[in-house]
């Protein structure tokens, strides 16, 4: 390894998530009741038709390598999604299935970023883009926004970030860790901009699409008139199928960057694994309906969670749109002291949640935002009820 990439891992983040989720456990192994709202991952079963459609490619010996872009038959599956669901044509050869969106995420910054390329973060935002792009050699360059544009760039945030050097702009809608939800008139807004510059590539993390609860439901920026072929469009079935350990995301995107992408990662992991390739054909090809018990009940948690932390002086709550996360800022905190203990961060906030309250939250520091904790209701109304109750009690 050479001492240029050494140092760049060297200087990367731990995943806050992962941090906290360790120190949970940690304190768990002690004997202490810790109630997990840390992790970004359904507490739900995987759909039993989806279990089934795995059992059945077991059962037909799909156990050799997959193609390194993903089976043909999945690809299809893929094309037809996007149609349906985002009204986008993406064929066979501008699709790449890879282990996760993460996989596809790192692929397109390693095809397109080239040293010293700048990418705008619209911050909060999921945190291993900063992270990600720091080893494609790009420059991450965080553009924060605030709780009362419930967490959105506005248009003239986007010019003012935008240099000669700007070369990407990555963002995620529904968004992790706010629940932001960009509606098709604010895409078009930031999208004005964006034909001033030809030369800018987005990139828009949908895998929360269908955990949204607005009126007028997810709008992809690829649709939105001159983006089309300049957009990365990624996606995956950890979120709303409750997937995550099956580790499948897959992008459409301009051909010249999916070539890219699947030259990348033939020479990383290959093809992704078999049985959850064919499992996802059943998946995607099956309509929304058959999750939507899922999208419901975060749509109650949600609404269970803003209640509950309403009644706590000092959280600043906006309504998240999407996804399962608050992200409430909580700075009205900040130089007091609590128990004994003198919050200065979000990360001392999160932390003395976790040691006298034992829940586990994540700090906003990892995602950009200094002033705000993320809290995941991807866990059952009782636990729900039960930490915010610690946390009210604590504060």
């Amino acid at each position: 390894m050479s001492n240029h990439l050494s140092d760049r891992i060297k200087n990367m983040s731990t995943s806050a998530t992962l941090a906290m989720a360790a120190k949970a456990r940690e304190l768990r192994n002690e004997g202490k009741d810790i109630i997990g709202l840390s992790l970004g991952e359904p507490d739900f079963n995987i759909p039993d038709f989806i279990k089934d459609a795995a059992k059945q490619a077991i059962d037909e010996n799909y156990s050799s390598y997959t193609p390194v872009d993903g089976y043909a038959e999945l690809k299809t599956a893929i094309s037809n999604k996007f149609k349906r669901d985002n009204n986008l044509d993406y064929g066979a050869n501008q699709i790449v299935v890879s282990t996760g969106a993460k996989q596809s995420l790192f692929n397109v910054a390693m095809v397109v970023l080239n040293p010293g390329d700048e990418v705008i973060l619209p911050a909060p935002y999921w945190v291993s883009y900063s992270d990600i792009v720091k080893l494609a050699e790009g420059v991450p360059v965080e553009v924060l926004t605030q709780i009362d544009t419930d967490f959105k760039m506005t248009p003239e945030q986007l010019e003012a970030a935008i240099t000669p050097k700007t070369r990407m702009l990555w963002f995620s809608s529904p968004c992790n860790p706010s629940g932001s939800v960009y509606s098709k008139e604010e895409l078009e807004g930031l999208a004005e901009v964006l034909k001033k510059h030809p030369d800018i590539y987005i990139v828009s993390d949908e895998i929360y699409e269908h955990i949204n609860f607005t009126e007028g439901g997810h709008t992809s920026i690829a649709g939105i008139d001159g983006m089309y072929e300049r957009t990365v469009t990624v996606n995956g079935v950890s979120k709303a199928f409750a997937m995550t350990g099956w580790r499948i995301g897959y992008i459409g995107a301009p051909e010249w960057i999916a070539k890219g992408c699947t030259k990348l990662q033939g020479q990383v992991t290959s093809g992704a694994n078999a049985i959850a390739q064919r499992a996802v054909i059943t998946a995607l090809d099956a309509p929304v309906s058959k999750i939507q018990f899922m999208i419901d009940k975060f749509h109650e948690r949600r609404d269970l969670v803003l209640d509950l932390l309403g009644e706590i002086e000092g959280f600043n709550l906006n309504v998240p749109e999407g996804a399962f996360y608050v992200f409430p800022d909580i700075s009205a905190f900040f130089g007091k002291t609590l128990k004994g203990v003198t919050i200065n961060n979000a990360s001392d906030f999160s932390l003395y949640l976790l040691e006298h309250a034992n829940v586990a939250t994540v700090t906003g520091e990892a995602f950009g935002n200094p002033n705000c904790i993320r809290i995941s209701y991807a866990a059952s109304e009782k636990e729900l009820k039960e930490a915010i109750s610690r946390i009210k009690a604590v504060l």
